[in-house]
């Protein structure tokens, strides 16, 4: 499987796991094919609610190109699988959560304003230099830094304990180990991109041999689940096989990743570790853009070209991103923003330089 499809297989199963559908994790779960709708790629899945029961079709997406980040489109109508109708009924399904969401949107909005991404869901990849995973130590660290239970039944039983599933506050994790490096060299590639800690985050993802595969989805919880997510990456990366994150557009290493999390101890919310903030800069300037807004259902912010300093242009994008976060700012194409009654940065929302689809840029 590639990255994609794992998240996909994922959050395929944490959703048939909610107790509205199956209310519990599927006996079976396979994916049965791919299509396309809409230029989003869409993944077919078949599964069992028991090892007897018949098969039955699920369609999960869309994903943009090789992206990780689903618009939402999970869902079943509990029909029995027949592979030559499978996509037809998957296809319906999409459709039929496409008009239910224009149809609120079309509530919702004046018709002038485009709807905000979905958010609520978090995925990420924790590096590992060797095939392990120790759930009981995983359950122990998790309790004692954050005091949250990881339940003994958990544990799949299908997977010689590599995978956990369990629920807190209503929101679902999971923590599974794909014994094989990120295909595709993606952690590797990505690892370029932490300016702060390069040379050290390439020698990370270079040196990886597997990956746990961590997720929460936690719907219009955004905060809360990614906080809850944070905590658990954060216990993943205590382990003394763990050697850094992949996640956000970026690799951080175990101990950044941890002291940062450590900020909730004292009340306050770990911006770090759920948005990550780039920067370059070349002879035009220093340019910024964000990567982990749209878990949070906005669109990624961008900086270009500016005259202004790096920590100047760090510190405005990661105070944006905190009101954008914890305020539900909304901003909106031909706005203006800014700190003080004489700062009115102009907002453009165009498509992304430094990040896929479309940004918000900050004139700066």
């Amino acid at each position: 499987m590639n990255a994609q499809e794992q998240a996909a297989t994922a959050v395929m199963e944490d959703w048939l796991s909610h107790p509205d559908e199956l209310g519990k994790k599927p006996a079976k779960l396979e994916i049965a094919g791919t299509f396309d709708l809409h230029d989003l790629h869409y993944y077919i899945f078949k599964f069992k609610k028991t090892l007897l029961s018949p098969w039955k079709v699920a369609v999960c997406g869309g994903y943009e190109g090789d992206g990780l980040g689903h618009c939402g489109h999970i869902y079943s109508e509990m029909e029995p699988y027949d592979p030559a109708t499978a996509q037809e009924k998957c296809v319906a399904m999409v459709e039929k959560i496409r008009q239910y969401w224009m149809e609120r949107a079309n509530a919702q909005t004046d018709g002038n304003e485009k709807n905000d991404h979905a958010g609520g869901n978090f995925v990420g990849f924790v590096l590992l230099s060797t095939p392990e995973f120790d759930a009981d130590q995983f359950r122990t660290t998790l309790r004692e830094d954050w005091g949250i239970e990881c339940p003994e039944d958990a544990q799949d039983s299908e997977s010689d304990g590599t995978t956990l599933v369990f629920s807190v506050n209503n929101l679902m994790a999971t923590v599974g180990l794909m014994e094989a490096p990120v295909p595709d060299g993606e952690a590797e590639y990505w690892a370029n991109s932490n300016f702060m800690t390069r040379e050290e985050s390439i020698a990370a993802a270079k040196n990886h041999q597997a990956h746990l595969l961590v997720a929460v989805l936690g719907g219009a919880a955004s905060l809360e689940a990614g906080e809850l997510y944070v905590k658990v990456a954060a216990t993943c990366l205590k382990a003394s096989n763990a050697l850094g994150i992949y996640d956000c557009g970026t690799v951080w290493l175990p101990e950044h990743y941890i002291q940062s999390a450590m900020v909730m101890k004292e009340g306050d919310f770990p911006l770090m570790n759920l948005v990550f903030i780039g920067l370059y800069r070349n002879e035009n300037g220093t340019s910024s853009w964000t990567n982990g807004l749209r878990s949070f259902g906005k669109e990624e912010l961008e900086v270009l070209d500016s005259s202004q300093s790096p920590d100047e242009i760090y510190d405005l994008i990661f105070n944006l991103c905190l009101y954008i976060i914890k305020e539900g700012a909304v901003f909106h194409d031909g706005e203006t923003c800014g700190f003080s009654m004489e700062q009115k940065l102009p907002i453009t929302l165009s498509e992304g330089v430094y990040v896929e689809g479309q940004s918000l840029k900050i004139g700066f």
